[in-house]
């Protein structure tokens, strides 16, 4: 009788115990992402990807190469040093991400207009493999255009966070000829059309991310990591530049901490899909820079 009475004790201990496993392993799952970045071409991508390689709650499973060659000031092979740099700053964080090199340029104009790379289809890879795929992309849209244009079946999965254009949202109007739309005119316009689930911050609302070189000296000069990072700011041009945007960091900022932006539904012209994506039309700048500066001020070296 007495070892009877012992069998349903143990076995309720048991169950008990199951549920506190469960939540352990829910409280360390980290948010799987791959990143595009054009890393080369402004100061602000070098910032952005140390903000998203410093959250323990991300994991970035491939950081991909992109192009800016359409640029005025683009060098002789703009992905390439955009590879370059993604690989220093993973050696410089001691941190160990597969990099892969992106289109080399825009996509093409006629035919296969898709650029094959090492970044477009480890894209169509990643989505093939789960429901859903989340991509960070800070520059031109090539890679992922491309990833679409190669197997179009992976457009629904794709949910893609996105810097570029300018929104006017009085009028409801998308002006497209800044920068990153014109890296690539027709990816933008071949995703907008596609089934991938857009979220675009336009640059009038990042542009509150401006942040002067004595703060930044202030907040971070000190640190290792932050060292590295001013260094960007002085080797790039216009080097003695008192203030700058960091366009990118309020990206990854509104995609890691989302109660630091807000997006609005906003649905794209006839000739753009006349379909609904979301739209970043506020971002908590000052919130924003504080959790950059706590995370860098943290880091240690692994």
């Amino acid at each position: 009788m007495k070892a009877t009475a012992k069998r349903p004790i143990q076995f309720i201990r048991r169950v008990s115990f199951l549920p506190l496993l469960c939540f352990a392993s829910f409280a360390f799952a980290q948010r799987p992402l791959i990143v595009d970045a054009d890393t080369g071409n402004e100061v602000d991508d070098l910032f952005a990807l140390a903000h998203i390689l410093l959250s323990d709650d991300l994991e970035v499973t491939a950081l991909n190469a992109a192009h800016w060659q359409t640029s005025h000031w683009a060098v002789a092979n703009s992905m390439e040093n955009s590879h370059r740099l993604n690989q220093q700053l993973l050696g410089e964080m001691g941190m160990d991400v597969p990099t892969l090199r992106g289109a080399p340029a825009r996509m093409y104009d006629w035919g296969d207009r898709a650029q094959h790379s090492a970044a477009a289809y480890e894209i169509i890879r990643q989505a093939r493999q789960g429901d859903s795929l989340e991509i960070i992309a800070m520059g031109a849209l090539t890679n992922l255009a491309s990833a679409v244009f190669i197997a179009p079946e992976i457009a629904p999965k794709l949910k893609i966070y996105w810097l570029g254009t300018t929104m006017d949202f009085e009028t409801g109007v998308m002006k497209r000829n800044d920068f990153n739309p014109l890296m690539d005119p027709f990816a933008l316009d071949y995703l907008l059309e596609s089934r991938a689930d857009l979220h675009i911050i336009p640059l009038n609302v990042a542009v509150a991310m401006e942040i002067s070189r004595e703060r930044l000296d202030q907040e971070i000069g000190s640190t290792e990591l932050g060292e590295y990072l001013i260094a960007r700011w002085e080797q790039h041009l216009d080097g003695s530049r008192e203030k700058r945007i960091l366009w990118d960091l309020a990206l990854v900022a509104a995609y890691a901490h989302p109660e630091r932006a807000r997006q609005v539904e906003f649905t794209t012209s006839r000739d753009s899909g006349n379909r609904v994506i979301q739209v970043y039309d506020w971002i908590d700048a000052e919130a924003i820079y504080a959790d950059f500066f706590t995370a860098v001020r943290a880091f240690k070296k692994r």
